[in-house]
């Protein structure tokens, strides 16, 4: 935090000012899916695209207040993302998804493969039916861009290192039987067979964080 940001703590709400005030003695995740608390309205603060955090227009420099923050982020049923603590709510602004996946280990082949992923944040997670892989297309490029979703209902946007270790990893595997199947390109992970494009469309070379 800079020495403005400083100044600016004491304008936070009192809960996420007191988490501040204690940045790098909190551990774990406070179970903020279980908080009910009023929202108190919206704060200057924003996760840009690459997952770098802003706080009265000045990066947050300090990486164990960013991590604070994002342990007690959420995102709630309306799309929009907030800092919660057990006596008030706050929107943020997110201008993709509040997290980036930096790192990603392989173990296993085909369906017996094990994707674990960690972002830039700490989360450590393993891509399978509760923390599944998504792709969407980006705007302007049309090139894919993998999600994971990490906890809650929070994502991280793969770093585009990533996007192509996953491609080397890509099969082909026929999907929606019940529409008389359909051969889609993706990969396993966790028992779970995540398509990412219809076979014979390889166009990955764009999307993913920088």
């Amino acid at each position: 935090m800079t020495h403005r940001q400083a100044e600016d703590a004491g304008k936070m709400p009192a809960g996420l000012a007191d988490l501040v005030a204690r940045a790098g003695k909190t551990r774990g995740t406070p179970p903020v899916e279980r908080w009910n608390p009023p929202f108190c309205g919206d704060i200057d603060m924003r996760i840009a695209s690459d997952g770098r955090w802003y706080y009265m227009g000045s990066p947050i420099g300090r990486e164990a207040l960013v991590r604070l923050f994002a342990s007690v982020l959420r995102r709630d049923e309306d799309g929009r993302h907030y800092l919660v603590t057990p006596v008030e709510r706050v929107g943020i602004a997110v201008e993709d998804a509040p997290f980036i996946a930096v790192e990603m280990h392989a173990q296993g082949e085909g369906r017996d493969r094990l994707l674990t992923l960690r972002t830039n944040v700490g989360d450590v997670v393993k891509a399978d039916a509760d923390h599944p892989l998504r792709f969407e297309r980006e705007a302007g490029t049309d090139g894919l861009k993998p999600y994971i979703r990490v906890r809650g209902a929070l994502d991280a946007l793969l770093a585009r290192p990533l996007l192509y270790q996953l491609a080397e990893l890509f099969e082909e595997h026929d999907v929606d039987h019940e529409s008389g199947g359909r051969a889609m390109l993706g990969v396993w992970s966790g028992g779970v067979f995540f398509p990412a494009v219809a076979a014979g469309e390889t166009d990955t070379e764009t999307g993913g964080a920088g």
